[in-house]
């Protein structure tokens, strides 16, 4: 392990704050479909995405994104950041971040609990999970965990996503 400590006191004391939060607008059935006919494409949907007759209603695919138009509200973050800011999480909930100059992808992983269905209002809600220092090729890394809960308004789970970012 690198001498350099990428971790601040603060920073461990931030593992478990709400970083992000949203809610979106209740799901519409045409949202559902043109989702379905986006993924499928060119073969038609099955359809239990587009088809109300289908038992129990219209469903949405397991990948569909409630939040990818609009949010009908958000958590606002305490400072104001940039997209390609390496240190968005912490300054999200208002600490100092490591200030490393690169980020890349660790992976995500998604558990699908229940589907979203019409009419369904979704909260997700994303927890820092955990850091984690490393010594790579090119100097010190840090892996920071992130979780995404998704819950509908009866605050059923209906999905669960966890972020790996590698910053260097």
């Amino acid at each position: 392990m690198s001498a350099v400590r990428l971790v601040s006191e603060e920073m461990h004391a931030a593992v478990g704050s709400i970083v992000d939060w949203r809610v979106s607008f209740p799901v519409a059935a045409s949202d559902v479909r043109r989702w379905a006919v986006a993924v499928y494409y060119p073969d038609p949907p099955p359809r239990c995405f587009w088809d109300p007759a289908t038992p129990g209603g219209i469903v949405a695919p397991e990948e569909f994104n409630p939040f990818a138009w609009m949010v009908a509200d958000q958590r606002v973050p305490v400072v104001s950041v940039g997209r390609r800011d390496t240190d968005k999480t912490e300054k999200s909930i208002g600490i100092a971040g490591p200030g490393l100059q690169n980020q890349v992808n660790g992976g995500t992983e998604v558990t699908y609990d229940r589907p979203i269905r019409v009419g369904d209002v979704i909260r997700s809600e994303t927890r820092l999970v955990e850091y984690r220092e490393k010594a790579g090729r090119m100097g010190p890394m840090l892996i920071t965990v992130l979780e995404s809960t998704w819950t509908n308004q009866e605050a059923a789970r209906v999905q669960v996503e966890r972020q790996v970012a590698i910053r260097f």
